[in-house]
C-alpha cells in the first residue's frame, strides 16, 4: 500500500475568512486527501480580514491540521480603527492606506504576518511528516516565506498564483526602484519553486517572459472551478419571480469602477423605461465600498439596487441560480486574472452580462457559456443590454437554464486530482 503523504499549505485566506481566494485553497484540502495527500494549513486568524463566512468552517475536513497565525496585516490593523460595519469599508480610505503601504511594505502589507507564518511553518516542518509545501497568493509575501523554508529542510515547494504578482499586475509601483524590487522578488520566487501553478492560461503564457531563465516546463495551468453540489433554495426576497426581473452580482465590490458604470447604466435604462422601476431589481451580494451605495442613492436607485453585504457562500450560490441574469466585472487591465466566480456563474446556467475586454480569456470563457460581453466602461452598451434582457423577460418570462458539458473539467474534485498528480511528480523528482 502506498504511504500517505502530507502537504503544508501556506496561505493567508482560509475559513472562516471569506472572499474569492478562499475557495481554491479550501478545495485543495477537501479533495487532495482522496488522492493520498493529507493537509496541514498555516493561515491567518479567524478575525484577520474584513470579510468572514462562518458557514465555510463546516467544509474543512476534520482531518485537516490548521495552524492559525493571528495578527493580520498592517493594513488590516489600520482598517480596524474605522467604524465601518464588517463587510463594508470606505474605498477612499482603503485606497489611501494601500498607496501608502506600497511605499514601505514590500511586496505587500502582509509581509510582517508572513514572517510569523514562516516561523510557524518551520516549526511544523521540524516536527516531521511534511512531504511538500504549497504557498498560495495573494498575498505574494507568502511565497517569500515558502522560499525561505525551501532553503532550510529542502522540502519540495509549489508556488500557486491565484492572481499575478499584485505589486506589478494590479498596482503601479510608486517609483522605478519599487518596480525593480517587486520584479526581483517575483523572479526569485519563480526561480526557486520546484513548480509554479497559475489560474489562467494568459498568466501561464506571460510568466516566462517576466524573468530570464524561467523554465516553462515548471509552470502548470491549474484553473479555478466550482463545487458541483446542489445549492439550497434562495430566500423568497432574492428569487427571480414572475413580478421581478432580478439581476445578481456575488463577490467583492471594492475599487472596481465598473460598479458605478453599472449603476449609471441602470439609471439611464430607467429614464427610457420608467415603468421598469416596478419590476427591475439588482441584488449585489458581498462586501462593498460604502461609496457605491451612496452613488446608488444619489442616482435615485433606492429600492431597485440593493447592496446586501456579505452572504454565506451557499446563499450566494443560491442567488446565482435563482437570478434572471448575472453580472460580472473585475478590476480593469487584469488580462491574466480569471476569477473563480466566473465558473460558478457558468455552472448556474443563467444569462450573463460580462464587462470585460473583448478577446481576453475571461471574455472567451464567458462567450463560450453564452454571456453577452460588454467592454468595460461602456455605460451605454450595458444600459441597452440590460434593457434587452428586461424586455425579453417581460415578453417571455424567465429564460431557461443552460449548462455546458465542458464545465465538468472545472469541478473542484477533478482539479484536486490534477493537483495531486503535480505533487506526485514534484516529490518523485
Amino acid at each position: 500500500m502506498t504511504r500517505r503523504r502530507r502537504v503544508l499549505l501556506l496561505c493567508y485566506f482560509y475559513p472562516p475568512l471569506a472572499g474569492g481566494g478562499v475557495h481554491r485553497v479550501l478545495s485543495f484540502t477537501r479533495h487532495l486527501p482522496v488522492h493520498g495527500w493529507d493537509c496541514t494549513v498555516v493561515c491567518a486568524g479567524e478575525e484577520d480580514y474584513w470579510v468572514t463566512d462562518d458557514s465555510l468552517m463546516a467544509r474543512i475536513p476534520a482531518a485537516t491540521e490548521v495552524i492559525r497565525v493571528r495578527g493580520g496585516s498592517g493594513l488590516a490593523a489600520l482598517l480596524k480603527l474605522s467604524r465601518a460595519r464588517r463587510g463594508q469599508r470606505s474605498g477612499r480610505a482603503f485606497g489611501t492606506l494601500r498607496r501608502l503601504s506600497d511605499w514601505w511594505l514590500l511586496p505587500d502589507s502582509y509581509v510582517g504576518w508572513s514572517r510569523r507564518a514562516r516561523a510557524a511553518a518551520s516549526r511544523r516542518i521540524a516536527q516531521g511528516g511534511i512531504d511538500a509545501v504549497i504557498s498560495s497568493s495573494p498575498p505574494d509575501s507568502v511565497h517569500l516565506a515558502a522560499r525561505a523554508l525551501r532553503r532550510g529542510p529542502g522540502v519540495p515547494w509549489l508556488a500557486d498564483f491565484r492572481d499575478p504578482w499584485i505589486g506589478l499586475a494590479f498596482r503601479t509601483p510608486p517609483t522605478a526602484w519599487h518596480a525593480a524590487r517587486q520584479r526581483a522578488l517575483e523572479c526569485g520566487v519563480l526561480a526557486g519553486a520546484d513548480a509554479v501553478l497559475v489560474a489562467s492560461r494568459t498568466h501561464q503564457r506571460a510568466l516566462p517572459g517576466a524573468c530570464q531563465g524561467v523554465d516553462r516546463a515548471r509552470i502548470e495551468w491549474l484553473p479555478n472551478g466550482y463545487e458541483p453540489e446542489a445549492a439550497p433554495a434562495a430566500p423568497a426576497a432574492e428569487m427571480g419571480t414572475s413580478d421581478a426581473y432580478v439581476l445578481a452580482f456575488t463577490g467583492t465590490l471594492s475599487l472596481m469602477p465598473d460598479t458605478e458604470v453599472f449603476l449609471e447604466a441602470v439609471h439611464e435604462m430607467l429614464k427610457r423605461h420608467p415603468e421598469a422601476r416596478r419590476s427591475l431589481r439588482a441584488r449585489l451580494a458581498g462586501p462593498f465600498d460604502s461609496g457605491y451605495e451612496d452613488r446608488a442613492v444619489a442616482l435615485g436607485l433606492r429600492g431597485i439596487v440593493e447592496f446586501q453585504g456579505p452572504r454565506g457562500h451557499a446563499e450566494s450560490r443560491a442567488l446565482q441560480r435563482r437570478a434572471d441574469a448575472l453580472l460580472l466585472w473585475q478590476p480593469r487591465d487584469t488580462p491574466t486574472m480569471v476569477p473563480g466566480k466566473l465558473y460558478e456563474y457558468l455552472e448556474a446556467g443563467r444569462p450573463m452580462f460580462a464587462l470585460c475586454e473583448p478577446g481576453s480569456e475571461v471574455a472567451e470563457l464567458a462567450l463560450r457559456g453564452g454571456a453577452e460581453v460588454i467592454r468595460p466602461g461602456d455605460r451605454d452598451a450595458l444600459s441597452l443590454a440590460l434593457e434587452r434582457g428586461w424586455l425579453a423577460w417581460r415578453e417571455r418570462g424567465r429564460a431557461p437554464d443552460v449548462r455546458h458539458a465542458w464545465l465538468d473539467d472545472h469541478r473542484r474534485d477533478r482539479l484536486g486530482a490534477r493537483l495531486a498528480a503535480v505533487l506526485d511528480r514534484v516529490v518523485a523528482r
